[in-house]
């Protein structure tokens, strides 16, 4: 099988379901935003100081691809087959975050993306989430997408600074906080 099909040439491509759309297509720039997220949690995986976490961020790596496939799924095709997200996956995230919190001394600032280079990877990966759940909620509001989608996407965005913050602690780095301007 090539991996080139030249159908994608004209600057079109296909949703799952059939559907022939423009590749500038608010669906495809969401799920393309997933796909772009899916490779900076490939980039934490492969940090030293995740080593222990390794497995948990493959399953998120599982989930994204489950989340990007819904997406790419045209609206009202339920025939289509497709893994599907489920609160536990989203409750999964929200236990990992409590216990990283346990670990950590209480947030009294806000917190500047940097430090060190695994946690700036860490703040790359939150922000590319954070614009992927921006691009599913206008989405949204021209057609349907799953509820579990967008909260799937704004807590994994909430567990992605958690797990910054922690990175930082186990490095032994100090976090760098913002200290406006008088």
């Amino acid at each position: 099988m090539k991996i080139y099909t030249k159908t994608g040439d004209q600057g079109t491509t296909s949703l799952l379901g059939g559907v022939r759309v423009p590749k500038s297509n608010m669906r495809i720039d969401a799920y393309g935003t997933v796909d772009e997220l899916n490779s900076y949690i490939g980039l934490l995986r492969d940090q030293a100081v995740n080593e222990k976490r390794t497995d948990f961020l493959k399953e998120i790596q599982d989930r994204l691809f489950t989340l990007g496939a819904d997406l790419a799924t045209v609206p009202g095709k339920d025939k289509v087959k497709k893994p599907d997200l489920h609160t536990e996956d989203i409750e999964v995230l929200e236990q990992e975050m409590d216990q990283m919190q346990e670990l950590l001394p209480p947030l009294t600032a806000f917190i500047l993306p940097g430090g060190h280079q695994s946690v700036s990877f860490c703040h790359l990966a939150r922000t590319v989430c954070r614009r992927a759940e921006r691009i599913a909620v206008e989405l949204n509001s021209l057609e349907p997408v799953s509820d579990l989608v967008i909260q799937y996407l704004n807590r994994l965005s909430d567990f992605l600074f958690v797990l910054g913050r922690m990175m930082a602690h186990e490095l032994e780095v100090d976090e760098v906080t913002w200290k406006p301007r008088n």
